[in-house]
C-alpha cells in the first residue's frame, strides 16, 4: 500500500481565494453572472524560480480540492493521494500541483448552497447554470491568484479529464501537456440516462423542496443516496462485484424479506449513507447536467487554436470501464489525431471499472510516471 504523506511532507499550502466580486462579477457563458465567487483549493510542492513547473489537477464529480496528504486530525487522505506525493508518479519534489475545488461545488467553492448575496439565503435553484468552460474560466483566474502563468502539465480523470480537455482546446497557450483519464468528450445516451435518474432521485424526494431545502430546514437525503448508490454501480465493472461480494449474505445466511440480505446491498447503502456527509444535493444537479451538455468537438473550430500552438496529451482508459467505455476515450484520441496534434494512448488492464482510475495499478501509474518524466526534462531545458 502507498504510504500516505502528511500535508507538512507535501509542502502543504490549503486556502479559499475570493476571485470575483460585485464590481467584477464571473460572467458565465449561459448568460448567467455570479457577483461573489469563492475558490477552495490545496497546493503541494514549490513553484521554481521560472514557474515551469506548474501541474494542476482537476476532480472528478464528487472529488474536491483535497487531492493529497493527511490532514491533522482528519482520518480521510486525499483522494488522489496514492498518485501525488514525493517519490510517486506526480512527484511533489519537482512538481507545485494545485487542486482546486469546481464552480457549483460544495467544498469551499461557491456554489448552489452557497449564500446568495442578493437575497441572505441559498441560491437553490436560482443559481444559474454552468458550463464546463466556466470551470476552466475560474480555475485559469486562480491561477493568476497564485502566480502561475504557465502549466506544465493538466491532469484529470473522468469529469477532471473533461476540464482538461476543455482547457487545452480553449487556451492552449497556457498548457504544455495534457493528460485525460478514463474521460469523455460526449456523453453517451446511456449516460445521459443515469444522470438523470439520479437527478429525479433527488428532485422528487418530498424534502428537496423544489430546492429550497436549506431554507425549509429540510434535506432530499433519500434522493440523494438513492442516486449515489446508482451511480456507483456504474463505477465497478460486473467481475469488481462478483469478486468482493458475489451472492453473499450479510448475515452470513439468507433470510428472504426486503431489507438488507445481500452482502452487496450493505456496501451499496454505505456507499449512499457515508455520502450524505461530504456531498451536496443540488451540486449534484448542476455538474452532472454539465457534463451532460459537454460536446466541444461539435464546434467546427474546435481543433484550430490547438492546430496553432500543439499541446502534447496522453489519453488513457480502463478495459473494464463501462461507464466511460474505451471507446469514448478513443474518440477524443481520433479527434486529436485527425488535428496533427502529438497524442499518445493507453488502455490498461484492470478489473476495477471506471473507479480503476483512483486506483493504485502499477501498469497505469507508471504510464504517467513515464509521461511526466518526459515533461519534466522538457521543463528543465
Amino acid at each position: 500500500m502507498t504510504p500516505v504523506d502528511t500535508m507538512a511532507e507535501l509542502g502543504a499550502v490549503a486556502g479559499t481565494a475570493r476571485l470575483y466580486t460585485a464590481d467584477e462579477p464571473l460572467e458565465l457563458v449561459g448568460g448567467g453572472r455570479l457577483e461573489v465567487v469563492d475558490v477552495a483549493y490545496e497546493t503541494y510542492g514549490t513553484l521554481n524560480s521560472t514557474g515551469s513547473n506548474a501541474l494542476f489537477i482537476c476532480h472528478a464529480l464528487t472529488g474536491d480540492a483535497h487531492a493529497a496528504g493527511q490532514r491533522i486530525g482528519d482520518r480521510r487522505p486525499g483522494w488522489w493521494d496514492n498518485l501525488i506525493g514525493p517519490g510517486k508518479a506526480v512527484d511533489t519534489d519537482r512538481w507545485y500541483v494545485v487542486c482546486a475545488n469546481i464552480l457549483g461545488g460544495c467544498r469551499g467553492t461557491t456554489g448552489p448552497s452557497s449564500i446568495n448575496p442578493a437575497t441572505g439565503q441559498a441560491y437553490g435553484l436560482d443559481f444559474p447554470l454552468l458550463d464546463m468552460a466556466d470551470f476552466v474560466t475560474v480555475h485559469r483566474r486562480l491561477a493568476r491568484h497564485l502566480g502561475v502563468e504557465r502549466w506544465a502539465v493538466l491532469l484529470g480523470g473522468s469529469l477532471g479529464g473533461m476540464q482538461v480537455l476543455q482547457w487545452a482546446l480553449s487556451h492552449p497557450d497556457e498548457v504544455d501537456n495534457a493528460i485525460l483519464i478514463a474521460s469523455s468528450s460526449r456523453l453517451t445516451a446511456e449516460n445521459i440516462a443515469f444522470s438523470a435518474v439520479g437527478r429525479q432521485a433527488i428532485m422528487r424526494d418530498p424534502e428537496f423542496c423544489n430546492g429550497r431545502f436549506s431554507d425549509a430546514g429540510t434535506s432530499p437525503d433519500r434522493g440523494l443516496s438513492v442516486a449515489r448508490m446508482m451511480a456507483h454501480i456504474t463505477y465497478l465493472s460486473e467481475k469488481a462485484f462478483s469478486e468482493k461480494f458475489g451472492r453473499a449474505a450479510q448475515s452470513g445466511t439468507l433470510a428472504p424479506g426486503f431489507g438488507i440480505d445481500f452482502a452487496v446491498e450493505s456496501y451499496l447503502e454505505h456507499q449512499g449513507e457515508s455520502f450524505l456527509t461530504r456531498f451536496d444535493a443540488l451540486s449534484y444537479l448542476y455538474l452532472t447536467r454539465v457534463m451532460d451538455y459537454f460536446d466541444p468537438f461539435a464546434a467546427p473550430d474546435a481543433l484550430d487554436a490547438l492546430r496553432a500552438d500543439p499541446v502534447k496529451f496522453l489519453v488513457m482508459s480502463f478495459d473494464s470501464d463501462w461507464r466511460f467505455a474505451t471507446s469514448q476515450s478513443r474518440r477524443i484520441v481520433q479527434h486529436l489525431e485527425h488535428a496533427g496534434l502529438p497524442t499518445a494512448f493507453r488502455e490498461i488492464n484492470s478489473p476495477w471499472g471506471h473507479d480503476s482510475f483512483l486506483l493504485a495499478l502499477p501498469a497505469y501509474h507508471a504510464t504517467i510516471q513515464a509521461f511526466l518524466d518526459r515533461a519534466f526534462d522538457e521543463v528543465r531545458g
